[in-house]
């Protein structure tokens, strides 16, 4: 028990660089608090004084506002940073060495008894602030789910997921665990990592600078044929953008043209 939590406390001390000592992170860790209470809650579970478990598990939530079914599973140097309003339901598992902040929900889609409702997050997952992963399907290891995101399917090893509903913008790669100094630079807080934009943000950018461009090559060609002596009319809508008049265009080049073939 002892060294469980000699564990968790060296577990956020390396996680949390606002940690000072272990004594602050014993006193005033809600997480702290909501993972040891769980382990008891847990306990009494697997006893089959399931009354008991869930009782505990409330008084936890009364304590800490995190909320964990006594059924869940948690493993090794798992750290809830903050927690206030992290439910955690009971068909869940958590691998060891994630890491779960604030307003997360680990919750269940089918209301079917005793089936696997809950995911299921394997070694060193980061799920952001906010963030909702729903169904009984499996967040792979070392994978990163971005703040307020809406995981609805499965996330593959090392991959990221963003968005409503979350989609992968990242390649999956495992990285290999690390200590020390490299684990701590390789810790990405929040889920956040570097070029992980939403692709459909990505996608609306570009259609922006795409019409951008169309417009800057419509004048020019509108330029172009000004200096080739045809009459080209603007107006200028409320919006301000320029509006070419297409037809006094038409009609402009088939009069110069009608003069030129009657010239001949």
């Amino acid at each position: 028990m002892f060294d469980r939590l000699r564990e968790d406390i060296a577990a956020i001390r390396e996680r949390d660089p606002a940690a000072r000592s272990a004594w602050e992170v014993v006193t005033c860790y809600p997480g702290l608090h909501a993972i040891v209470l769980h382990r008891f809650a847990n306990a009494c579970w697997r006893a089959q004084w399931r009354w008991l478990g869930r009782f505990v598990s409330q008084m936890a939530r009364f304590l800490t506002g995190i909320e964990i079914h006594p059924g869940a599973t948690l493993g090794r140097r798992v750290f809830i940073d903050h927690g206030m309003g992290v439910v955690i339901g009971e068909t869940a598992e958590i691998g060891d060495d994630c890491t779960i902040y604030q307003g997360v929900t680990l919750g269940g889609t089918s209301l079917a008894r005793g089936a696997k409702r809950h995911p299921t997050l394997e070694r060193g997952v980061i799920v952001g602030a906010g963030a909702k992963v729903l169904g009984g399907f499996t967040v792979g290891a070392e994978a990163k789910i971005g703040s307020n995101a809406v995981v609805v399917k499965p996330v593959p090893a090392g991959g990221t997921a963003v968005g409503n509903p979350a989609r992968i913008v990242m390649p999956a790669v495992v990285s290999k665990p690390a200590k020390d100094e490299a684990k701590r630079e390789g810790f990405c807080a929040y889920g956040i990592t570097p070029n992980a934009d939403d692709p459909v943000s990505l996608a609306i950018h570009g259609l922006i600078d795409h019409a951008s461009t169309q417009t800057q090559r419509v004048d020019e060609i509108v330029a172009a044929l000004e200096r080739l002596g045809a009459r080209v009319e603007a107006m200028h809508s409320i919006d301000g953008a320029a509006l070419v008049d297409l037809k006094r265009l038409c009609s402009s080049m088939d009069g110069k043209v009608t003069a030129e073939q009657e010239a001949r």
